[in-house]
């Protein structure tokens, strides 16, 4: 074992709880900030070259997540915007600066979009899509025509864990979403709802 043993590994180990906690890559001492900007700015040059991607300033997008962005579903990243692990994103999304998307969220923008304003904070295990199917009786679910309205999250609005956004809804600035809850309706600006379908509990004051 060489003397760069120890290092490597714990840069390895680093590299995991940052995949999984990203707000940390914020607050990294000056030497270990220099090995994550060298390993993301990698990572982002990659991701920038296969797929329709631009990428903001001080963003911290892990290897971990899959990006989808196709021509014609292009994806925008602001800046200081972070994406950790296990999420999947395909577009076309709009993504706004200092958005936080932790792990395990899914955003598919279907064909109008998803766009998150400035500083959405969006908790593990939340689930967006921007598109539904048809119901009729007359034919299968799986041969009905996909339609899409879009979904629009306004600035600094709060997404607890395990929340579901609708195709077609609208939240509106500086709103709360409740843990677990399932939006089917806009929600007004500086309301807090939960519950499945959520609704109004509060104002935030």
């Amino acid at each position: 074992m060489t003397e760069l043993d120890p290092l490597l590994k714990y840069r390895e180990q680093h590299k995991q709880r940052l995949n999984y906690m990203p707000w940390l890559y914020y607050s990294l001492k000056p030497k270990h900030r220099a090995w994550a900007e060298a390993w993301q700015q990698e990572y982002q040059d990659y991701l920038m070259q296969m797929e329709t991607v631009q990428i903001g300033k001080n963003c911290f997008i892990s290897p971990l997540a899959h990006i989808f962005a196709e021509r014609g579903r292009d994806i925008v990243i602001g800046d200081n915007t972070f994406i950790a692990a296990d999420c999947t994103l395909h577009g076309p999304l709009e993504i706004g600066n200092e958005v936080a998307i932790n792990h395990h969220c899914i955003l598919d923008g279907g064909r109008v979009g998803i766009k998150l304003h400035d500083q959405v904070r969006i908790a593990a295990y939340c689930h967006l899509y921007a598109f539904d199917h048809g119901m009729d009786l007359d034919m299968p679910i799986y041969q009905q025509a996909v339609r899409s309205q879009g979904i629009e999250i306004g600035r600094d609005v709060w997404l607890g864990a395990h929340v579901g956004i609708k195709d077609g809804v609208k939240i509106a600035d500086q709103a709360i979403v409740g843990m677990n809850s399932m939006v089917t309706k806009d929600i007004g600006a500086r309301e807090i709802v939960a519950g499945n379908p959520a609704r109004l509990l509060r104002y935030r004051e």
